[in-house]
């Protein structure tokens, strides 16, 4: 018999059904043996070497895994093809290896959890990397310096319980640095015209911009205008109303000519299947999932044999997989949606693990339907992610879609002749739509046939006030793009860095966008002023590259982390003895504490959420909660309380209703003003909401069931009842 050990007990499963009765499938569930929790783990005298432990609840599994292998004829490490993946195939050997079966390991790698990829693995299997073991191996150990050396920094500085993160922390600096921009951000008027116009002849009373021969025209702040009464041209800087107004009434009575169209035709490629980062944002951008969200997702998706692996850089697409798509786009869809020969994308970065494939489905005859009707274990979540990476594969190995670009220059002559304003309007007209069959994409406004020196009706026209906008704060889509542009973290890091962040309280996450909290910037600012070197991108983005060089076998992971730690060693001996203790701002309400009624109330921001305190902290411990209530807005569902903001036990905010339990209203989503929901729908929605819980707890592997306290053995009760008759008559001799 043959032992195959993978890492998670669907994708167990999932093998049994491929390899049959010859083998014996087990899943370690993950790591088993880690760093320690309670110390650093780290022999700072003896070239780093960690010292591992096996984790208290994966012991039973260690035990169970050494039983088994000791009978087995072969031992196939079958875990993710991934530096993680890797390091646990090695911790697995290291722990079942003894002299007797020191030769029986053989390493098996697939990307896709498919029969024929399964077999494959087993019939080829190969030999560790320890290179990828080694740069697992050095980005644990950088991490546990980081958190385990630095932290305690924060603790003596600022306040308990707070920690710092070689990626997180820099991550963390972002959004920071975005707040700060926000927050100087000094918005400037300015005024958008438009006019709509037709050709001469059409119904003028007909104000309708988009019926056929009718266009709108927009002036624009950065087209230039011709002042007839002064030599050269200008911009018309419309910053304010008094311009804006000026215009306008030219406008109202300009005289509307043709000068020029512009016709050309644009052929828009189809983008490359998805990364692990464009999957992130491509699932943030559509349906507002989180990058851990999405990874979770993903994760099934492919132990269900779906996809293939979801952490990749690479845009490689197998042979196989593109004669396939090439066969199903022929067939539906037809010849003239079928490139000549299949496309190939560049690598995206670097140090792109080419030997790994893009992210793409394994069956195209897969789709979303047949995802939900799977059973329990897979949502509608799962299909729609499915269903993109579906549709994002096929249309990669599309034809172009085909354009008519047109661009109409008017011209406006005031009624003097004096002023000449210039207005452009485009749009263009799918002629092909190629890859474009796949996705709704919005159609641009379509122009009538014009000709130059044409003359043109006036409509009607509008101005419109409007303001600059600050930089727009990061979203998951929008910061994992930018952690990617910088090199900071990995594709398989963003989602763990985004929830530490989070997790820590450090940002808020409202209405889908990061917020930096008052501890967070205080943090932020802290390790920037005194750990300006691993606070820094470009040595972040350095170091993200020496891990990729290690996995590569071309650097080495002691070397590595010495050059990072003795410098960092020496810059936290410097800061605890001379950087001075830091307070985190606070909001003053003016309010009495009423315990002490010495100190005042303040707003401090916890892990979940603000909440009130006395400003004699620790000498005065009062605190009470914070009741966020939306203004000037009833329960949906009562119509009598307020809808007010809660969290869970987990931090995670929910929208509710102020007269709970009499109403109970929740949503995660914030309801609209205006929005109002009866009984009925209520039952209704609650009703699937349960539906929707059954389902994900239908394939879940109960708990197993501990021993209760008075099923003791009679030693072990007799044992604890002494040790207490101990303890308390210690006590009283004592006092």
């Amino acid at each position: 018999m043959d032992l195959v050990i993978v890492e998670s007990p669907t994708k167990a499963r999932k093998l049994k059904d491929y390899l049959g009765s010859k083998y014996t499938i087990e899943a370690s569930v993950g790591h088993v043996r880690d760093l320690p929790k309670k110390n650093l783990g780290i022999d700072l005298e003896n070239n780093y070497q960690p010292v591992y432990e096996v984790s208290a609840d994966k012991k039973k599994v260690v035990a169970n895994l050494r039983k088994l292998a000791k009978t087995a004829d072969k031992i196939y490490l079958a875990t993710d093809p991934d530096r993680e993946g890797e390091a646990i195939a090695w911790h697995i050997q290291f722990l079942l290896t003894d002299a007797k079966i020191k030769n029986k390991f053989y390493r098996s790698t697939f990307h896709e959890i498919t029969k024929g990829a399964v077999q494959e693995a087993i019939d080829k299997p190969s030999k560790l990397n320890l290179n990828l073991v080694n740069a697992q191996q050095a980005r644990r150990v950088l991490d546990r310096l980081v958190g385990y050396q630095v932290s305690p920094v924060l603790w003596k500085k600022i306040r308990r319980g707070l920690s710092a993160g070689r990626v997180q922390s820099v991550a963390l600096r972002l959004i920071v640095e975005r707040e700060k921009e926000i927050a100087a951000f000094k918005p400037e008027e300015f005024w958008e015209l438009s006019v709509a116009l037709a050709k001469k002849g059409l119904l003028k009373e007909q104000k309708i911009f988009d019926q056929e021969g009718k266009f709108q025209a927009d002036l624009d702040p950065n087209i230039f205008i011709a002042n007839l009464d002064k030599v050269g041209d200008k911009k018309a800087n419309v910053k304010d109303a008094a311009s804006a107004e000026k215009i306008s009434q030219d406008l109202l009575q300009a005289v509307y000519t043709v000068a020029g169209v512009e016709k050309t035709q644009r052929n828009r490629q189809s983008l490359p299947p998805f990364t692990t980062s464009l999957l992130q944002q491509a699932a943030a951008t559509s349906f507002g999932f989180s990058a851990k969200q999405t990874m979770s997702l993903a994760q099934r998706l492919y132990e269900e044999g779906l996809i293939t692996y979801h952490r990749t850089d690479s845009f490689n697409l197998s042979s196989s997989a593109l004669e396939k798509a090439r066969e199903y786009i022929a067939h539906n869809f037809g010849q003239e949606y079928l490139p000549d020969k299949a496309r190939i994308f560049a690598k995206k970065s670097k140090n792109a693990q080419e030997a790994h494939e893009a992210i793409r489905v394994t069956d195209l005859a897969i789709n979303y339907q047949s995802v939900l009707s799977k059973g329990a274990s897979l949502t509608e979540q799962h299909a729609k992610l499915y269903d993109l990476i579906w549709r994002r594969f096929l249309a990669s190995q599309m034809n172009a879609a085909i354009y008519d670009q047109t661009t109409i220059l008017v011209t406006a002559s005031s009624q003097d002749a004096k002023r000449k304003y210039l207005l452009r309007s485009s749009g263009s007209v799918v002629r092909f739509d190629g890859w474009r069959k796949l996705f709704n994409l919005a159609q641009d406004q379509i122009l009538p046939d014009l000709q130059e020196k044409e003359s043109l009706s006036r409509l009607d026209q509008v101005a419109l006030q409007k303001f600059t906008q600050a930089p727009p704060r990061y979203n998951d889509a929008s910061l994992v793009k930018e952690l990617e542009k910088r090199g900071i973290g990995r594709p398989s890091t963003y989602a763990s860095i985004i929830s530490v962040i989070v997790d820590r309280a450090y940002v808020e996450r409202t209405q889908k966008k990061f917020f930096a909290t008052a501890i967070g910037i205080t943090v932020c600012d802290f390790l920037v002023k005194h750990f300006d070197n691993f606070m820094d991108y470009d040595f972040t983005a350095s170091m993200e590259e020496d891990l990729d060089l290690i996995a590569l076998g071309e650097k080495d992971w002691v070397g590595i982390i010495d050059l990072f730690y003795k410098p960092l060693a020496k810059k936290i001996s410097e800061v605890t003895e001379v950087a001075d203790r830091v307070q985190v701002p606070v909001e003053k309400t003016g309010e009495k504490c009423p315990e002490c009624s010495e100190g005042e109330i303040v707003i401090r921001s916890g892990r979940f959420g603000k909440f009130k305190s006395c400003s004699r902290f620790p000498d005065c411990k009062y605190t009470q909660n914070i009741v966020e209530t939306l203004p000037d807005q009833h329960c949906p569902l009562c119509g009598s309380g307020d809808v007010v903001v809660k969290n869970t036990r987990w931090g995670k905010p929910f929208y509710g209703c102020s007269l709970y339990p009499q109403c109970d209203f929740a949503s995660w989503k914030k309801p609209e003003p205006n929005y109002k929901l009866t009984q009925a729908e209520w039952e209704e929605m609650k009703r699937k909401r349960e539906e929707w819980k059954a389902k994900m707890n239908k394939n879940k592997k109960p708990a197993e069931s501990k021993p209760s306290k008075a099923k003791a053995t009679p030693k072990k009760a007799v044992a604890k009842k002494t040790s207490k008759v101990k303890k308390a008559a210690g006590k009283k001799a004592k006092s």
